[in-house]
């Protein structure tokens, strides 16, 4: 099978799964440990693919470097400080072993899922051009994207007990920090990815990589303080 056939292919199954899943949920069986992680594989595979085709290897490596890098460091700063999205943290046994006891490898996956759609219905959306200007009206503009889809997805994740929020927020339960996180993180990946290219690109990489350790690490140091 070709790759332009296995595309299709690929979502058909995603999709199928995702049917599946909730068809056990609306009928009431037990929570299954494999069917999540594998439909998110999935999904990755068939946007991987996508962007691979759509945009080109080396750009599609370059957005999942920068998707990945950004959204486990805000995750693990949101983790860590609650500064992101709120505080929150993720149940390992439901999303898998967590990346230094913060965030499942899994979520960072998911992000990129997500996200590529998101920007590519921005650029539709998005008058065509080049620049500064467009590249942050796309990523603005993805970012709402992203957040409206959240707006559905947040509960129903919220209530599988993926992720559990430690305040009673005034969106079932979640707190309204969390879509601003959401939107800023969707923002950030795009920006980086387009800076790539240019000489502060690497800087903003290591900037974002570095960040949450030197959070927890000052959080752990305050912490130590007060005892």
């Amino acid at each position: 099978m070709s790759r332009y056939r296995m595309t299709p292919a690929l979502l058909i199954v995603y999709m199928t799964l995702l049917t599946y899943i909730e068809a056990r949920a609306a009928f009431g069986l037990p929570y299954s440990l494999v069917l999540l992680p594998l439909s998110t594989l999935l999904g990755f595979s068939f946007t991987l693919l996508h962007a691979g085709q759509r945009l080109g290897w080396k750009r599609t490596i370059a957005l999942l470097a920068c998707v990945f890098v950004v959204s486990l460091t805000f995750e693990s700063v949101g983790v860590a400080t609650g500064l992101v999205y709120g505080p929150y943290h993720y149940d390992d046994h439901r999303l898998g072993p967590l990346i230094f006891d913060l965030v499942p490898p899994l979520i960072p996956v998911a992000w990129f899922l997500m996200l590529y759609p998101a920007l590519i219905i921005a650029g539709r959306l998005v008058p065509a051009g080049e620049g500064t200007k467009r590249i942050l009206a796309v990523a603005a503009l993805g970012g709402l994207v992203m957040t409206a889809w959240d707006l559905v997805m947040e509960p129903v994740m919220v209530q599988g007990q993926h992720w559990v929020w430690e305040v009673q927020g005034a969106y079932f339960g979640i707190p309204l920090q969390n879509f601003w996180g959401w939107w800023l993180t969707t923002f950030a990946s795009h920006i980086v990815a387009a800076l790539l290219g240019g000489l502060s690109g690497p800087a903003l990489v290591g900037f974002f990589a570095m960040t949450p350790w030197v959070v927890m690490g000052w959080v752990h140091s305050s912490h130590g303080s007060s005892r």
